[in-house]
């Protein structure tokens, strides 16, 4: 008794010391800073801001000039120095993940500047002139002053298109631009939001319908008022747009596809690869593990084309796949109402996976007419918490022959519940952790968790039909095949034709679907690798856990503690599972 009592003393003051070694001073030092920092990156992005409910800002758009990024890397310097002051030894745990989280952002910011990245703000899906034609989406119209601030937000469109062009042009001048073979649809991608009456127009969407509590002849002006400012100053500023890419942009735009092609281009994907998987890996090494991958999942399909006792090949049974009519929804609205049913039956599995579920919903939506023709399959779209809108799972019902309903699972599972809904509704309620922490999104983990929830599936029982399960499968081939062709276009010379024949041979995708999926790779160096990287690392720790508490193992809290400290660097997340295996073996103890 005294043995063990002379212990739980012992231990205790090792807590007590341990606990003295974090400084209040330091602590309230940091949290000031961290305070400065996103503060001062809401004033540089006051879209940002308003997004989070700042309304000091909800009537401004972003500067996107290269002097205010030059004044931005001042800042971030400035901010950098700062953080290197902070004497981490002195922080608690939890504070010295913020650190070194709020470092790599800025580390990454200041880097994604040094290439000059804001030079080429388009991509083969989407660019700036997408997004604004798409703010009010994210707008709030309650009031008069929420009208009034929305008009002048609208005045601003022409600067922040001149101002986007400028940065282009330099781009030519540097040879840091798109390539010219996955931006061919741009001038007719640009035509679609021009409207010469502008009550037809995107932007004129809000003074459809006026709200009770503003009388007539008030929103009898604001119409009047939009109406004129589309047709006199977005109208010419989009058809200036076009211009540009037909006359300057599109004759001028590299020939080549590899983000090694680009200036300093083989650090510049490197940089990439660090950025969206958080991994100090080589392409050589990535496009290895993704044949491995490959090659695994293919053993996987093959069995399943066995079980089902199909006469033909692999190819023959993608052709299938991708050509019979039962595969297929016959409108968008049924295609609608599958996802969600699908999604509301995953709803029901929930509480046998977690024991925090959030309190914000989601809901279905097509994806917006305008980017749905060269928009990926689906995608979702967060909301803050105090937004009158819910979290939105968007599919994709544009070409529905090229959208198989075999995939449909896997597809709602990545992009609702309980991937990305779940996993961006639990972190927006995170009120312990700083706001750049409650709000940033670290690619391999959220990216690898939606991969990670589409295998998940399975074990509650969904992918009941093979082919639903083959859909699955083609999924997570789909993003193995990233790390294959993501690595070999930009840092091994293969060619968009090499990587779209890999994709089709290897994937039940669709052929449209493929090539959408190449060109964004193309546009987007790096970033398609964070999936798959992020999802092996999830099962790898899961693994571990399994391994290391045996019967003792809860699914439930397990997947609570992944979510638990919201989106995180690999290694963080390593930490973290480390530290709840080590607590759970504790709790076991007599």
């Amino acid at each position: 008794m005294k043995i063990k009592t002379l212990i739980s003393i012992i231990l205790l003051l090792t807590l007590v010391n341990g606990q003295a070694k974090v400084s209040k001073k330091e602590t309230k030092k940091f949290h000031t800073l961290l305070s400065d920092i996103w503060n001062s990156q809401l004033e540089l992005t006051p879209e940002s801001a308003a997004y989070f409910g700042n309304v000091k800002y909800n009537d401004q758009l972003n500067e996107v000039s290269a002097d205010w990024y030059s004044k931005q890397n001042e800042i971030f310097e400035q901010a950098l120095k700062e953080l290197d002051d902070i004497k981490t030894e002195k922080l608690s745990e939890d504070d010295k993940i913020n650190w070194q989280m709020q470092k790599t952002a800025l580390i990454n910011n200041l880097a994604d500047n040094h290439f000059y990245e804001y030079q080429m703000p388009i991509t083969a899906e989407g660019s700036f002139h997408v997004n604004l034609a798409s703010m009010h989406r994210y707008s709030q119209f309650r009031n008069i002053t929420d009208f009034k601030n929305y008009l002048k937000k609208m005045q601003q469109v022409p600067r922040v298109i001149r101002q986007h062009m400028d940065n282009m042009k330099a781009g030519i001048k540097r040879g840091f631009t798109q390539p010219q073979v996955i931006i061919q649809h741009y001038p007719e991608f640009i035509e679609k939001y021009i409207k010469s009456d502008g009550t037809e127009s995107t932007f004129y969407e809000p003074f459809k319908i006026k709200p009770q509590h503003i009388d007539q002849n008030t929103f009898d002006q604001f119409q009047q008022q939009a109406q004129d400012i589309i047709e006199n100053q977005i109208n010419p500023a989009y058809q200036s747009f076009k211009s540009f890419m037909e006359n300057d942009y599109l004759p001028n735009a590299r020939k080549t596809i590899g983000a090694k092609n680009l200036p300093d281009g083989v650090a510049y994907y490197q940089q990439q690869i660090k950025e969206y998987t958080t991994l100090d890996w080589t392409p050589e090494k990535i496009h290895q593990i993704g044949w491995q991958e490959v090659k695994r999942i293919r053993t996987e399909m093959e069995q399943i084309i066995k079980d089902l006792a199909f006469e033909g090949s692999f190819a023959d049974f993608i052709e299938f796949l991708r050509t019979d009519e039962q595969f297929y929804a016959k409108t968008p609205e049924a295609l609608l109402k599958e996802a969600s049913y699908i999604a509301k039956k995953m709803d029901g599995k929930l509480p046998a996976l977690f024991t925090r579920l959030p309190r914000q919903p989601y809901t279905v939506n097509p994806v917006p007419e305008g980017i749905a023709p060269n928009y990926t399959t689906g995608r979702y779209v967060s909301a803050p918490l105090d937004s009158t809108r819910p979290g939105q799972y968007w599919v994709n019902t544009y070409a529905l022959e090229k959208r198989p309903l075999y995939n449909l699972e896997a597809l709602t599972f990545h992009e609702a519940v309980p991937g990305h809904h779940l996993q961006n509704a639990l972190s927006a309620e995170l009120n312990n952790l700083p706001n750049f922490r409650r709000y940033s999104y670290i690619s391999a983990f959220g990216e690898g968790w939606g991969l990670y929830c589409e295998k998940l599936a399975k074990e509650v029982g969904f992918y009941q039909d093979p082919y639903s399960d083959f859909g699955r499968l083609t999924y997570e081939m789909w993003r193995a095949m990233r790390l294959v062709v993501d690595t070999g276009m930009h840092a091994m010379d293969m060619s968009r034709e090499e990587a779209i024949k890999l994709m089709e041979e290897n994937t039940a995708l669709s052929k449209h679907n493929v090539r959408t999926e190449i060109d964004r790779y193309i546009a987007w160096p790096g970033q398609a690798l964070s999936y798959k990287l992020g999802e092996i690392k999830i099962w790898e720790l899961r693994e571990k856990a399994e391994q290391a508490l045996g019967n003792s193992f809860d699914i439930r809290t397990f997947h609570d503690t992944v979510l638990a400290k919201g989106s995180v660097p690999l290694s963080v997340l390593e930490r973290m599972i480390d530290d709840y295996i080590k607590k759970q073996k504790e709790s076991l103890k007599p």
